[in-house]
């Protein structure tokens, strides 16, 4: 396990040298993340969904905004940066140690981590000192909103088993919704507004 860690952090590494890397330009390996943390939150189901159909909920994600055009380049960054950093918040709390298989727990965590360190340094480049301003209104106080809501559906449903079974298909689709928009920002070369 040390040894794929260490190889998925030297990949990372490489992909973000001066001939890895396209300035801003999510790598390949940022995307291949994005679906490696999707297929883990997908193992980590314990119990069917029919069981929890009385808990269902629409907490409203902000998918046209996430994955519709109307992003900038510096405004699509801070947007998949704060939902990853709040997907990562939501998974690393002590509640959620108890809900989930510790060791995919821990790999989705690790996962996370890597993408949004990956981000970090692109988000430093595009915002620069305009970051405090961006991350406090606009499309990135949605996302925080939105995710607002999911602590609060979690603290009402007494962090039941089916709560977080609930959660963990909204963060499929919100984990969904993040791979396309890095896709097409990756492909788009930070343009999202190309058609």
């Amino acid at each position: 396990m040390a040894f794929l860690l260490s190889l998925l952090m030297a990949l990372v590494l490489v992909s973000y040298s001066p001939g890895g890397s396209l300035g801003c330009d999510l790598s390949q390996n940022h995307v291949l993340l994005g679906r490696q943390n999707l297929k883990l939150l997908g193992q980590m189901t314990r119990l069917s969904p029919r069981f929890c159909l009385q808990d269902r909920k629409d907490f409203g994600l902000p998918q046209e905004m996430v994955e519709g055009g109307q992003l900038q380049k510096d405004q699509a960054i801070s947007v998949l940066h704060e939902m990853l950093q709040q997907c990562f918040n939501l998974f690393h709390t002590e509640r959620s140690s108890a809900a989930w298989d510790t060791t995919l727990l821990e790999q989705l965590r690790t996962g996370l981590h890597q993408q949004l360190d990956d981000l970090d340094a692109c988000l430093g480049q595009v915002m620069g000192k305009e970051d405090s301003d961006l991350r406090r209104m606009g499309p990135t106080l949605t996302v925080k909103k939105y995710f607002q809501g999911i602590h609060v559906y979690l603290q009402e449903k007494e962090y039941s088993d089916c709560a977080w079974e609930i959660v963990q298909v909204e963060m499929m689709r919100a984990l969904s919704s993040i791979s396309r928009l890095q896709k097409r920002l990756r492909k788009m070369g930070g343009n999202l507004n190309s058609p």
